[in-house]
């Protein structure tokens, strides 16, 4: 399957509950066909307590989208160049 959004592409959310969200593409994972997309399909992450995270707690993370519910912004200034 040829995949047309790569990282760093700016893409728009077209389905699902984040409709309409814009970001930037973080990762693509290409063996479950999904991308993770900057400040879309954010979860909670709870962290133990070690060394590091003294305190522990809670990050939120973005979670993946499957890539049909994303679609790549066009820019038309460096389109016509």
């Amino acid at each position: 399957m040829k995949y047309k959004i790569k990282k760093n592409d700016e893409v728009v959310v077209i389905s699902g509950s984040h409709r309409g969200n814009r970001g930037k593409v973080l990762e693509v994972l290409r063996d479950s066909c999904r991308v993770i997309v900057e400040g879309v399909g954010l979860r909670k992450k709870y962290i133990k307590k070690d060394q590091n995270h003294p305190e522990g707690g809670e990050v939120e993370r973005e979670s993946s989208i499957h890539y049909s519910n994303v679609m790549k912004v066009v820019d038309f200034d460096r389109k016509r160049n």
